[in-house]
Parts: structure tokens; C-alpha cells; sequence
């Protein structure tokens, strides 16, 4: 037997803020709220499908320099440049953690400073 990934979590201070921002990033829709948190994931299939699900839990706690752990993201229809430019639309911006100029990936930024990277090889999108 072994385990799956099911869900990420991410402490934040605007669930609603960064839901949004996510859904638009990844073409996920909002699942529903439990409590004070607010879960999104891939249309007809949320919790349980074949890619976890986001989930957005409101924290005072402020962030503390470099995420241990972040997302890598693929466009899955548009090259790299022009996904670059609709994430940045969408509310994502550039951050530099020391990463090479020559790097073939952007460092990016969520709402709320969570970084994350825009890899460069178009992907195939999976259907819900």
C-alpha cells in the first residue's frame, strides 16, 4: 500500500484573496468552505481526484523568509513567455531567492508572497 497526496494546505491571511488567485493560476473552481477554510481543486472531480486540492486556512502568523517547500507550475495551452504574462496578470509577481539569471524557470510570488516557479515544458492538461 501506499499514500497519496490528497490536499496541500496553506496558512494565509485572505483565504478568499488567494482561492481566487489559485483558481485562476491552475482553472481550479472553489469546493467549498469548512469552518474557516476554504478548499478549491480541478472541476468534476475535487477531493479525491487525480490532483490534490488546495486548501486555504486563515493564520495571523506572518511568513518567515523562504518557503521550505513550494509549487512548480507547467503551462499546459501557451509557451512559457506568455504564461509568464498571464500569471503576472493574475496577480503573481517576480521574486529573486538567489536563482540563477540563466535559470529556464521563473520565480514567482502568490498574493500574499508564497513563492512558487513557472517551469519551461508545456504539460498536458488533465481533464476533470
Amino acid at each position: 500500500m501506499a499514500c497519496r497526496i490528497t490536499e496541500l494546505v496553506l496558512d494565509c491571511a485572505d483565504p478568499q484573496r488567494l482561492a481566487n488567485f489559485w483558481c485562476e493560476v491552475l482553472c481550479y473552481v472553489e469546493l467549498g468552505w469548512e469552518g474557516d477554510a476554504l478548499e478549491i481543486g480541478p472541476p468534476g472531480t475535487g477531493f479525491g481526484g487525480p490532483q490534490p486540492t488546495l486548501v486555504f486556512i486563515p493564520s495571523t502568523e506572518p511568513k518567515r523568509g523562504k518557503l521550505p517547500l513550494h509549487l512548480d507550475v507547467n503551462p499546459t495551452d501557451r509557451d512559457q513567455d506568455a504564461e509568464l504574462e498571464r500569471l503576472l496578470a493574475a496577480g503573481a509577481r517576480k521574486v529573486d531567492i538567489g536563482q540563477n539569471t540563466t535559470a529556464s524557470w521563473h520565480v514567482l510570488a502568490d498574493p500574499e508572497g508564497n513563492e512558487f516557479c513557472l517551469l519551461r515544458r508545456q504539460v498536458e492538461a488533465l481533464e476533470g
